[in-house]
């Protein structure tokens, strides 16, 4: 065997299993409080999770500069969403896809889509997996607001689905924060957090 075919001692502690869940409320100290009101939807095919830096080479255009100089990089913003496919047609689970629209007061089963975007539209949204040790790993998509919209595809014989994407954001208060936050905890850290970004 090679000197270089090894793998950290700690591998079994850091791979993450199965699809996890999304959730409306979560919380990182306590991860074994999940009520089932909080459960979003059921999903399939698992859920990307994704925050992707946007930079500007502020040498690109300057003569003899060299490309990517790290001292002339500007991280400009991130990107950040959750992708998945729902398999729920509750009418949370409508709205939620849709984006700016109100599920009707006076009839609960249905849900009515806005030409205007209120800022209650926007929400937080959890994503929570296991790991391999027994522990979770936790990603908070701020100000999730969907920006893919309603798309509801059906099967003769299987279950119909909505692919949702959901894109974090900032306000004008909020600026200076990036939309997606981490952790990743241990299963007896007893609410401590092991590793947070």
């Amino acid at each position: 065997m090679g000197k270089f075919t090894r793998i950290p001692a700690d591998t079994f502690e850091q791979i993450q299993t199965d699809a996890g869940i999304l959730l409306y409320n979560f919380d990182p100290a306590a991860p074994d409080t999940v009520a089932d009101k909080d459960i979003i939807c059921p999903t399939t095919g698992g859920i990307t999770a994704a925050c992707v830096p946007s930079y500007s080479d502020m040498g690109e255009d300057v003569d003899n500069c060299p490309a990517n100089l790290l001292d002339l990089k500007h991280l400009d913003s991130w990107d950040c969403s959750l992708q998945f496919n729902s398999l729920g047609t509750s009418p949370k689970s409508i709205r939620l896809a849709l984006g700016a629209a109100d599920i009707d007061g006076n009839d609960p089963t249905h849900i009515v889509p806005r030409k205007s975007l209120k800022t209650t539209d926007a929400q937080d949204v959890w994503w929570v997996g296991d790991r391999a040790d027994g522990g979770m790993v936790a990603v908070c998509l701020k100000k999730a607001l969907s920006t893919s919209g309603f798309s509801l595809k059906t099967t003769k014989s299987g279950k119909g689905n909505t692919s949702v994407t959901l894109t974090g954001h900032v306000t004008v208060d909020t600026q200076d924060e990036v939309p997606m936050e981490f952790w990743s905890a241990a299963p007896d850290s007893g609410g401590e957090v092991e590793e947070t970004v």
